[in-house]
Protein backbone atom coordinates (compact mmCIF):
# COMPACT_ATOMS: atom_id res chain seq x y z
CA UNK A 1 0.00 0.00 0.00
CA UNK A 2 1.29 3.45 -0.94
CA UNK A 3 2.22 5.55 2.08
CA UNK A 4 1.54 9.23 1.46
CA UNK A 5 2.08 11.74 4.27
CA UNK A 6 0.94 15.36 4.26
CA UNK A 7 2.41 17.85 6.70
CA UNK A 8 0.79 21.22 7.44
CA UNK A 9 3.44 23.50 8.93
CA UNK A 10 1.63 26.39 10.60
CA UNK A 11 2.71 29.17 12.88
CA UNK A 12 1.37 27.39 15.97
CA UNK A 13 1.51 23.67 15.22
CA UNK A 14 2.80 21.00 12.88
CA UNK A 15 0.07 18.57 11.79
CA UNK A 16 1.11 15.45 9.87
CA UNK A 17 -1.22 12.79 8.51
CA UNK A 18 -1.31 9.61 6.47
CA UNK A 19 -3.59 10.26 3.51
CA UNK A 20 -5.09 7.87 0.98
CA UNK A 21 -5.19 8.68 -2.73
CA UNK A 22 -8.89 9.46 -2.28
CA UNK A 23 -8.09 12.09 0.35
CA UNK A 24 -9.06 10.15 3.48
CA UNK A 25 -6.91 10.85 6.53
CA UNK A 26 -6.06 7.61 8.34
CA UNK A 27 -3.94 8.85 11.25
CA UNK A 28 -2.38 12.10 12.42
CA UNK A 29 0.41 13.39 14.65
CA UNK A 30 0.77 16.87 16.13
CA UNK A 31 3.79 18.81 17.32
CA UNK A 32 4.10 22.37 18.54
CA UNK A 33 5.78 24.78 16.12
CA UNK A 34 8.86 26.06 17.97
CA UNK A 35 8.39 29.60 16.62
CA UNK A 36 10.11 31.99 14.25
CA UNK A 37 12.97 32.92 16.56
CA UNK A 38 14.32 29.40 17.05
CA UNK A 39 16.69 27.58 14.73
CA UNK A 40 15.63 25.92 11.49
CA UNK A 41 16.95 22.69 12.98
CA UNK A 42 14.48 22.89 15.88
CA UNK A 43 11.58 23.32 13.45
CA UNK A 44 12.70 20.49 11.20
CA UNK A 45 13.20 18.24 14.23
CA UNK A 46 9.53 18.80 15.09
CA UNK A 47 8.53 17.94 11.52
CA UNK A 48 10.66 14.81 11.60
CA UNK A 49 9.08 13.63 14.85
CA UNK A 50 5.57 14.09 13.44
CA UNK A 51 6.39 12.31 10.17
CA UNK A 52 8.07 9.43 12.03
CA UNK A 53 5.05 8.98 14.29
CA UNK A 54 2.70 8.77 11.31
CA UNK A 55 5.02 6.50 9.33
CA UNK A 56 5.36 4.15 12.32
CA UNK A 57 8.48 2.44 11.01
CA UNK A 58 7.46 2.46 7.35
CA UNK A 59 9.24 4.38 4.57
CA UNK A 60 6.97 7.00 2.97
CA UNK A 61 6.47 6.87 -0.78
CA UNK A 62 6.02 10.61 -0.75
CA UNK A 63 5.76 13.46 1.76
CA UNK A 64 4.03 16.72 0.92
CA UNK A 65 4.74 19.87 2.91
CA UNK A 66 2.19 22.67 3.18
CA UNK A 67 4.18 25.63 4.54
CA UNK A 68 2.80 28.85 5.98
CA UNK A 69 5.20 31.01 4.02
CA UNK A 70 6.39 32.27 0.64
CA UNK A 71 7.46 29.27 -1.46
CA UNK A 72 9.52 29.87 -4.59
CA UNK A 73 8.11 29.04 -8.00
CA UNK A 74 10.29 25.90 -8.26
CA UNK A 75 8.79 24.48 -5.06
CA UNK A 76 12.17 24.10 -3.40
CA UNK A 77 12.60 26.93 -0.91
CA UNK A 78 10.60 28.81 1.70
CA UNK A 79 11.82 32.32 0.96
CA UNK A 80 10.09 34.04 3.89
CA UNK A 81 7.64 33.02 6.60
CA UNK A 82 6.23 35.52 9.12
CA UNK A 83 5.76 32.83 11.79
CA UNK A 84 8.55 30.34 10.91
CA UNK A 85 12.38 30.52 10.88
CA UNK A 86 12.85 29.48 7.22
CA UNK A 87 14.35 32.26 5.10
CA UNK A 88 15.52 31.09 1.69
CA UNK A 89 16.24 27.58 2.98
CA UNK A 90 16.21 24.69 0.51
CA UNK A 91 13.54 22.90 2.50
CA UNK A 92 12.51 20.31 -0.07
CA UNK A 93 15.95 18.85 -0.78
CA UNK A 94 17.14 19.04 2.81
CA UNK A 95 14.16 17.15 4.21
CA UNK A 96 14.13 14.67 1.34
CA UNK A 97 17.69 13.70 2.24
CA UNK A 98 16.86 13.58 5.93
CA UNK A 99 13.77 11.40 5.50
CA UNK A 100 14.97 9.25 2.60
CA UNK A 101 11.76 9.94 0.71
CA UNK A 102 10.58 12.22 -2.12
CA UNK A 103 9.31 15.55 -0.76
CA UNK A 104 7.09 18.12 -2.44
CA UNK A 105 6.66 21.66 -1.10
CA UNK A 106 4.03 24.33 -1.59
CA UNK A 107 2.36 27.14 0.28
CA UNK A 108 -0.25 25.91 2.76
CA UNK A 109 -3.14 27.79 1.17
CA UNK A 110 -2.18 26.48 -2.28
CA UNK A 111 -2.31 22.96 -0.87
CA UNK A 112 -5.69 23.60 0.73
CA UNK A 113 -7.02 25.06 -2.52
CA UNK A 114 -5.83 21.97 -4.41
CA UNK A 115 -7.69 19.71 -1.98
CA UNK A 116 -10.88 21.77 -1.86
CA UNK A 117 -11.00 22.13 -5.67
CA UNK A 118 -10.45 18.43 -6.17
CA UNK A 119 -12.51 16.98 -3.33
CA UNK A 120 -14.24 19.69 -1.34
CA UNK A 121 -16.19 22.93 -1.23
CA UNK A 122 -14.86 24.30 -4.55
CA UNK A 123 -15.31 21.08 -6.52
CA UNK A 124 -16.98 21.86 -9.85
CA UNK A 125 -16.57 25.64 -9.53
CA UNK A 126 -15.07 27.45 -12.52
CA UNK A 127 -13.24 29.85 -10.21
CA UNK A 128 -12.66 29.86 -6.49
CA UNK A 129 -11.04 32.10 -3.92
CA UNK A 130 -9.70 30.25 -0.89
CA UNK A 131 -8.78 31.95 2.37
CA UNK A 132 -7.20 29.99 5.22
CA UNK A 133 -7.48 31.36 8.74
CA UNK A 134 -5.05 30.02 11.31
CA UNK A 135 -2.33 31.86 13.21
CA UNK A 136 -2.46 34.29 10.27
CA UNK A 137 -4.24 34.41 6.91
CA UNK A 138 -3.23 32.61 3.73
CA UNK A 139 -4.94 32.56 0.38
CA UNK A 140 -5.09 31.05 -3.07
CA UNK A 141 -6.97 31.65 -6.30
CA UNK A 142 -8.11 28.98 -8.76
CA UNK A 143 -9.25 30.08 -12.23
CA UNK A 144 -10.42 27.64 -14.89
CA UNK A 145 -9.16 24.77 -12.77
CA UNK A 146 -5.65 26.25 -12.60
CA UNK A 147 -3.99 27.52 -9.44
CA UNK A 148 -2.57 30.98 -10.08
CA UNK A 149 0.95 31.08 -8.62
CA UNK A 150 2.31 34.36 -9.92
CA UNK A 151 5.75 35.16 -11.34
CA UNK A 152 7.55 34.30 -8.08
CA UNK A 153 5.20 31.52 -7.02
CA UNK A 154 3.98 33.76 -4.18
CA UNK A 155 0.49 34.81 -5.27
CA UNK A 156 -2.24 34.66 -2.65
CA UNK A 157 -0.51 36.28 0.33
CA UNK A 158 -3.68 38.18 1.08
CA UNK A 159 -3.10 38.24 4.83
CA UNK A 160 -0.48 40.95 4.38
CA UNK A 161 -2.66 43.39 2.49
CA UNK A 162 -2.75 46.60 4.51
CA UNK A 163 -6.32 47.31 5.65
CA UNK A 164 -5.54 49.86 8.37
CA UNK A 165 -2.85 52.47 7.57
CA UNK A 166 -0.50 52.79 10.55
CA UNK A 167 -2.43 49.96 12.23
CA UNK A 168 -1.23 47.10 14.40
CA UNK A 169 2.32 45.86 13.94
CA UNK A 170 2.55 42.56 12.07
CA UNK A 171 5.10 39.75 12.29
CA UNK A 172 5.96 40.44 8.64
CA UNK A 173 7.50 43.78 9.66
CA UNK A 174 4.71 45.98 8.30
CA UNK A 175 1.65 47.48 9.99
CA UNK A 176 -2.11 47.22 9.54
CA UNK A 177 -2.09 43.84 7.78
CA UNK A 178 -5.45 42.10 7.33
CA UNK A 179 -4.40 39.11 9.45
CA UNK A 180 -3.88 41.40 12.45
CA UNK A 181 -7.65 41.93 12.48
CA UNK A 182 -8.99 38.62 11.17
CA UNK A 183 -7.11 35.45 12.19
CA UNK A 184 -6.61 33.08 15.08
CA UNK A 185 -4.22 35.54 16.69
CA UNK A 186 -6.72 38.38 16.26
CA UNK A 187 -9.50 36.28 17.81
CA UNK A 188 -7.43 35.50 20.90
CA UNK A 189 -6.15 39.07 21.21
CA UNK A 190 -9.70 40.45 21.19
CA UNK A 191 -10.85 37.96 23.82
CA UNK A 192 -7.82 38.54 26.08
CA UNK A 193 -8.37 42.30 26.06
CA UNK A 194 -11.96 41.88 27.17
CA UNK A 195 -11.27 39.22 29.81
CA UNK A 196 -8.96 41.62 31.62
CA UNK A 197 -11.83 44.05 32.29
CA UNK A 198 -14.87 41.74 32.13
CA UNK A 199 -14.65 38.33 33.84
CA UNK A 200 -16.51 35.67 31.85
CA UNK A 201 -16.57 31.94 31.20
CA UNK A 202 -13.24 32.51 29.49
CA UNK A 203 -11.76 33.62 32.80
CA UNK A 204 -12.43 30.17 34.23
CA UNK A 205 -11.17 28.39 31.12
CA UNK A 206 -7.82 30.16 31.29
CA UNK A 207 -7.78 29.97 35.12
CA UNK A 208 -7.63 33.72 35.47
CA UNK A 209 -4.56 34.04 33.21
CA UNK A 210 -5.51 35.81 29.97
CA UNK A 211 -2.04 35.08 28.54
CA UNK A 212 -2.96 31.38 28.63
CA UNK A 213 -6.16 31.88 26.61
CA UNK A 214 -6.26 29.93 23.31
CA UNK A 215 -8.38 29.89 20.18
CA UNK A 216 -10.10 26.58 21.04
CA UNK A 217 -11.05 28.06 24.43
CA UNK A 218 -12.69 31.02 22.70
CA UNK A 219 -14.53 28.68 20.33
CA UNK A 220 -15.77 26.52 23.21
CA UNK A 221 -16.93 29.55 25.19
CA UNK A 222 -18.78 30.94 22.16
CA UNK A 223 -20.60 27.64 21.74
CA UNK A 224 -21.62 27.87 25.42
CA UNK A 225 -23.09 31.33 24.81
CA UNK A 226 -20.33 33.47 26.32
CA UNK A 227 -20.88 37.05 25.14
CA UNK A 228 -17.21 38.06 25.09
CA UNK A 229 -16.27 35.04 22.98
CA UNK A 230 -19.16 35.65 20.59
CA UNK A 231 -18.18 39.30 20.23
CA UNK A 232 -14.63 38.21 19.41
CA UNK A 233 -15.96 36.05 16.57
CA UNK A 234 -18.23 38.87 15.39
CA UNK A 235 -15.26 41.23 15.16
CA UNK A 236 -13.00 38.74 13.39
CA UNK A 237 -15.84 37.70 11.06
CA UNK A 238 -16.64 41.29 10.18
CA UNK A 239 -13.01 41.99 9.27
CA UNK A 240 -12.97 38.77 7.26
CA UNK A 241 -15.87 40.06 5.16
CA UNK A 242 -14.22 43.45 4.68
CA UNK A 243 -11.07 41.82 3.32
CA UNK A 244 -13.03 39.40 1.16
CA UNK A 245 -14.88 42.31 -0.44
CA UNK A 246 -11.63 43.67 -1.85
CA UNK A 247 -10.61 40.26 -3.17
CA UNK A 248 -14.01 39.58 -4.72
CA UNK A 249 -13.92 42.99 -6.40
CA UNK A 250 -10.47 42.17 -7.81
CA UNK A 251 -11.03 38.58 -8.93
CA UNK A 252 -14.83 38.03 -9.17
CA UNK A 253 -14.74 34.33 -8.15
CA UNK A 254 -17.70 32.00 -8.40
CA UNK A 255 -17.26 30.83 -4.80
CA UNK A 256 -15.30 31.80 -1.71
CA UNK A 257 -14.02 29.00 0.54
CA UNK A 258 -12.81 29.69 4.08
CA UNK A 259 -10.60 27.09 5.72
CA UNK A 260 -7.94 26.81 8.40
CA UNK A 261 -8.28 26.18 12.11
CA UNK A 262 -10.51 29.19 12.84
CA UNK A 263 -13.04 28.01 10.24
CA UNK A 264 -14.00 25.20 12.63
CA UNK A 265 -16.34 27.78 14.22
CA UNK A 266 -18.52 27.56 11.09
CA UNK A 267 -21.35 30.07 10.75
CA UNK A 268 -20.35 31.84 13.95
CA UNK A 269 -17.45 33.17 11.90
CA UNK A 270 -18.96 33.06 8.42
CA UNK A 271 -22.33 34.74 9.06
CA UNK A 272 -20.80 38.11 10.05
CA UNK A 273 -18.34 37.72 7.16
CA UNK A 274 -21.22 37.26 4.69
CA UNK A 275 -22.96 40.38 6.00
CA UNK A 276 -19.75 42.43 5.83
CA UNK A 277 -18.96 41.16 2.33
CA UNK A 278 -22.32 42.38 0.99
CA UNK A 279 -21.96 45.67 2.88
CA UNK A 280 -18.44 46.33 1.66
CA UNK A 281 -18.47 44.96 -1.90
CA UNK A 282 -18.70 47.65 -4.55
CA UNK A 283 -21.77 47.19 -6.75
CA UNK A 284 -23.09 44.32 -4.64
CA UNK A 285 -26.65 45.13 -5.66
CA UNK A 286 -25.75 44.78 -9.35
CA UNK A 287 -23.91 41.48 -9.28
CA UNK A 288 -24.12 37.94 -7.99
CA UNK A 289 -22.26 37.96 -4.69
CA UNK A 290 -20.31 34.71 -4.39
CA UNK A 291 -21.36 32.18 -1.78
CA UNK A 292 -19.03 32.00 1.22
CA UNK A 293 -18.56 28.35 2.18
CA UNK A 294 -16.67 26.59 4.92
CA UNK A 295 -13.94 24.30 3.63
CA UNK A 296 -15.30 20.74 3.51
CA UNK A 297 -11.97 19.35 4.63
CA UNK A 298 -11.69 21.93 7.41
CA UNK A 299 -8.31 22.25 9.13
CA UNK A 300 -7.14 19.08 7.33
CA UNK A 301 -7.31 20.64 3.86
CA UNK A 302 -3.66 21.73 3.85
CA UNK A 303 -2.18 18.35 4.73
CA UNK A 304 -4.58 16.51 2.39
CA UNK A 305 -3.66 18.80 -0.49
CA UNK A 306 0.04 18.41 0.27
CA UNK A 307 -0.25 14.62 0.24
CA UNK A 308 -2.18 14.66 -3.05
CA UNK A 309 0.51 16.86 -4.60
CA UNK A 310 3.13 14.38 -3.38
CA UNK A 311 1.18 11.59 -5.06
CA UNK A 312 0.84 13.56 -8.32
CA UNK A 313 4.60 14.21 -8.35
CA UNK A 314 5.50 10.48 -8.21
Amino acid sequence: MTLLIGVDVGGTKVLAGEVTTSGRVLRTAVRRTPGRRVSVTALEDALTEAVAEVADGRTPDGVGLAAAGFVDVAGDRVMFAPHLPWAGDDVRRGLSRRWGAPVTLDNDANCAAHAESRLGAARGASSALLVTMGTGIGGALVMGGTLLRGANGMAGEFGHMQVVPDGRACECGRTGCWEQYSSGNALVRHARARVVVEPTVLTDLCRGRPDQLTGPMVTAAAEDGDLVARQAFASVGDWLGVGLAGLVAAFDPEVVVVGGGVSAAGDRLLDPARVALRRSLVGAEHRTVPEVRAAHLGPLAGLVGAALLAHDAR
